[in-house]
C-alpha cells in the first residue's frame, strides 16, 4: 500500500547552500589520537567486493555476501613543509612557515617557495603542508597543496618535514575511517529535482514544477530556509562516518580500464559503500571521530568486469 505521507526530500542540516570555497575540503575536527591522523587520496570508482560476514548476530554470519565498494588511488603524500599557528581572541593566527630543504619538481607548478627559510617555529599548533603526487595517480602533473594537522609539539611534526607518507602507515585494514569531499556538482536546478518536491497536477496555474505555497499572504517577510526552491545543487563539502577499509594493495584495473580515470598503476586502498564526488576528486580520509570496532574481513573476491 502507497504511503499517505511523503516528507519534502533534501537536507536541511546544511545552509547555505551555495556552491563550496575549493576543490578539496579542511580536515576539520579530529579524533582523540597521536602524530598523524589523517591522508588524502583520488576517487577512480566503484565495484562490488565479495567478503565473508564476521557481524555476530548476523543472519548471515560465516557465509559470503556482496558489498558496494570504492577504490581510492592513494600515492605517497610528501611533507614540504611545517606551518605554526598560536592561539588569540580572535582565533589561530599563523606565526611563520618552514620548508624542507629539498622541494618536489612540481611543487613550483602550485605554488612558489622562498630561497631562504626559517630553521624552527613557536606555536600552540602546528601543521604539515603536504602535496600530492598526482603523476602516479591521475596523471596530472600540478599537485594538490593543503595541510594536514598533527597531534603534538615542534618536535613531533619536525620528524615528518621532507617525508613520504603512506596510506598504509597511518590506516590499517578493517578499520573504520570517515571521508570529507566536495560532492559532485549539478548547477543551477529547480526544486524537483533539489528537493524532490510533487509535480503539480495539470490544472494547477500555469507551471507545474514549482511549490505550490511558499508561505502566508501579505505579510512583510523573508522566506523561511525550509521552503524548497530553486538554487545550487551539488559542488559542496560533505562528511561520511564509518567506512571501513577493506583493503590495501598495488595496481587494480578492470577490464577496459576505469570509466572516467583509466589505469590505477599504484597504491590503492579499496573502502566499504560510496564516497562523495566524481573521479579523480581529492578525497580526504582521516581516522573515526565515531568509529566502530575493527573487524578485519576475509575478501573472496573483487570484481573486475569490464564498466565501459
Amino acid at each position: 500500500m502507497a504511503k499517505g505521507h511523503k516528507p519534502v526530500a533534501g537536507s536541511r542540516a546544511f545552509w547555505p547552500k551555495k556552491r563550496a570555497k575549493r576543490i578539496h575540503p579542511k580536515m576539520g575536527s579530529l579524533p582523540e589520537g597521536k602524530g598523524l591522523l589523517g591522508f588524502a587520496g583520488y576517487k577512480a570508482g566503484m565495484t562490488q567486493v565479495s567478503v565473508v560476514n564476521v557481524r555476530k548476530g548476523s543472519p548471515r554470519h560465516g557465509k559470503e555476501v556482496f558489498l558496494p565498494a570504492t577504490v581510492l588511488a592513494v600515492p605517497p603524500l610528501v611533507v614540504a613543509g611545517i606551518k605554526a599557528y598560536k592561539k588569540t581572541s580572535e582565533g589561530l593566527r599563523d606565526t611563520g612557515i618552514v620548508w624542507a630543504d629539498s622541494i618536489s619538481k612540481d611543487l613550483p607548478r602550485k605554488t612558489s617557495t622562498p630561497k631562504k627559510t626559517k630553521k624552527s617555529l613557536e606555536g600552540d599548533e602546528f601543521r604539515l603542508v603536504v602535496h600530492t603526487k598526482p603523476r602516479e595517480a591521475t596523471g596530472k602533473k600540478k599537485p594538490d597543496l593543503f595541510e594536514l594537522p598533527v597531534k603534538g609539539g615542534w618536535d613531533e611534526a619536525k620528524a615528518f618535514l621532507g617525508k613520504e607518507l603512506k596510506a598504509n602507515e597511518i590506516f590499517k585494514e578493517g578499520e573504520f575511517i570517515d571521508v570529507r569531499a566536495v560532492s559532485t556538482g549539478k548547477g543551477f536546478q529547480g526544486p524537483v529535482k533539489r528537493f524532490g518536491v510533487t509535480i503539480r497536477n495539470r490544472k494547477a496555474k500555469k507551471k507545474r514544477r514549482h511549490v505550490g505555497v511558499m508561505g502566508p499572504r501579505g505579510v512583510a517577510r523573508i522566506l523561511p530556509n525550509s521552503v524548497a526552491m530553486a538554487g545550487q545543487m551539488g559542488f559542496q563539502t560533505r562528511t561520511e562516518y564509518n567506512k571501513q577499509i577493506l583493503k590495501f594493495g598495488e595496481s587494480l584495473t578492470p577490464k577496459g580500464g576505469w570509466t572516467h580515470f583509466g589505469q590505477l598503476k599504484g597504491s590503492y586502498l579499496i573502502v566499504s559503500g560510496s564516497v562523495p564526488g566524481p573521479k579523480k576528486r581529492l578525497i580526504m580520509l582521516r581516522k573515526g571521530i565515531r568509529a566502530k570496532r575493527e573487524e578485519k574481513l576475509e575478501i573472496k573476491h573483487i570484481s573486475l568486469e569490464s564498466q565501459q
